[in-house]
């Protein structure tokens, strides 16, 4: 365990697994943090993906306070509504259908994706509902580098099938914070460009397999109270639906983020859909 300080806090930070995952301590979620204490912690989550804090106490307004010290915030999501006077607020609940069990990055079928999600345990089964991550830039890592060279020059159009939204995006995106080079796959992902539908499928399930080895993951065993914070940009995660009828509830915060860039420097670029009325999220207030 390593330990960092400033004058108001101090954060120790324990890594959960080789490549992924870190447990954040010291930290009062809904404290009025120092900006040192908030770059710490934006600083674990680049170098460790995805983030976790034990037994917060946080309402819609804290979490959101807490959210936007890491940046600008999105409406709660691109193509669903938001409870009335919480825009910023996602409902991730079993009870009305929510279940994410399946490998995905947080809406990558939009043209600006969420730079962080931050997810808050509200109700949890006794047994099961944990949550694996996987870490895409250590996967882009253990490619050959005939793969990586194949990889780099691939155009992926994610899309969604609720409100239509489709956006190309390269295969590897450049990291903004950190300059590394990271696989943009999951769930959305639904063609390569110039190549048929079967070569696409073949294509981004070999490239995917990369992504989920368990080498690349963390599996988060959830506590109501517990708040995760991961790197959009350098993840894909897996909500676990192993507990029956049980209710799961999370409370989801996401920060806006940037276009995509491929290695060769372009960008992504929306093909359908207007995502405009989420990021008109970003000037919003609780």
């Amino acid at each position: 365990m390593t330990t960092t300080a400033d004058a108001a806090v101090k954060v120790a930070v324990e890594p959960l697994a080789g490549r992924i995952g870190a447990e954040i301590r010291g930290v009062d979620a809904a404290a009025d943090l120092t900006d040192e204490t908030v770059a710490q912690i934006r600083r674990v989550l680049v170098a460790h993906r995805v983030g976790f804090l034990r037994d917060q106490r946080l309402d819609y307004e804290a979490q959101v306070r807490f959210a936007r010290r890491f940046g600008d915030l999105t409406l709660g999501h691109p193509t669903l509504a938001s409870p009335p006077g919480q825009p910023h607020l996602e409902e991730v609940d079993s009870g009305a259908g929510a279940r994410a069990n399946f490998w995905h990055t947080d809406a990558t079928f939009v043209d600006r994706p969420p730079a962080f999600t931050m997810l808050r345990a509200v109700v949890i089964p006794d047994v099961g509902g944990d949550t694996i991550w996987a870490n895409t830039v250590s996967a882009y890592q253990d490619l050959s580098p005939e793969l990586q060279e194949l990889a780099d020059k691939l155009r992926i159009v994610h899309a969604n099938v609720s409100t239509v939204c489709q956006t190309e995006h390269p295969a590897v995106r450049v990291h903004p914070e950190t300059g590394e080079r990271s696989l943009m796959l999951g769930a959305w992902a639904s063609r390569v460009v110039g190549f048929s539908p079967q070569s696409s499928r073949d294509l981004i399930r070999l490239l995917q397999e990369f992504v989920v080895r368990p080498e690349n993951t963390v599996r988060w065993r959830w506590r109501v109270g517990d708040v995760a914070i991961w790197d959009n940009r350098a993840t894909q995660h897996y909500a676990i639906h192993d507990y029956g009828n049980a209710r799961r509830r999370g409370e989801r915060v996401t920060v806006a983020g940037p276009v995509p860039v491929g290695v060769d420097g372009r960008p992504g670029v929306a093909l359908r859909g207007d995502a405009s009325a989420y990021y008109a999220g970003q000037a919003s207030q609780p």
